[in-house]
């Protein structure tokens, strides 16, 4: 498959490039994504003003469980496969959660209660673009104002990254996991 938009070549402007290299770890070119958007450095740098990387209200495994799910309802595997190439293991994700994440349920057994709170927040806020208020109420019971919002704000800002991923038809990344077959 070819992407729809080709990739900007470098050299980039030195504030995308200085992104670029603060993003990717050593011995990573740039990913497709990010050289397709430096094609308009505006957009690049929304995108990237954008992102919740940093070091917020949710631990790393509780972000990777929003963004992994919310791609794979998404059936992004270009934007699964980059963060679990690059989280999986440091979050302690394995082969039943990776299954869990894209085919399974808040049900399946991997998971803590906390956690089929966010695989639930997940599925209802793809599914109805909104929150009931049992589960607000549960989700409240467990995080603060700011990391429900967090929560939100990154199931919504990974959805808009699966929109441009599959739109796009971005090729998937050399080194990146892809979906999981759905029966082990």
């Amino acid at each position: 498959m070819t992407a729809r938009i080709a990739p900007a070549v470098a050299p980039f402007a030195e504030d995308v490039q200085a992104l670029m290299s603060r993003t990717m770890p050593p011995g990573f070119a740039p990913l497709v994504l990010f050289t397709t958007l430096a094609r308009d450095e505006r957009l690049f740098r929304k995108i990237f003003a954008g992102g919740l990387l940093d070091r917020g209200h949710l631990t790393l495994r509780q972000r990777e469980i929003v963004i992994d799910r919310t791609t794979a309802l998404c059936r992004s595997e270009y934007e699964w496969g980059v963060h679990v190439s690059f989280f999986a293991a440091r979050v302690g994700f394995g082969d039943e959660h990776l299954r869990s994440l894209v085919h399974g349920s808040a049900e399946d057994a991997c998971w803590s209660d906390g956690e089929r709170l966010l695989i639930r927040m997940c599925d209802e806020v793809h599914a109805t673009c909104s929150l009931g208020d049992e589960l607000w109420a549960a989700l409240r019971a467990e995080h603060t104002e700011p990391a429900v919002l967090e929560l939100l704000m990154l199931a919504g800002f990974y959805r808009t990254i699966a929109y441009l991923t599959n739109a796009l038809q971005l090729p998937l990344e050399p080194f990146a996991a892809r979906f999981p077959a759905t029966k082990a």
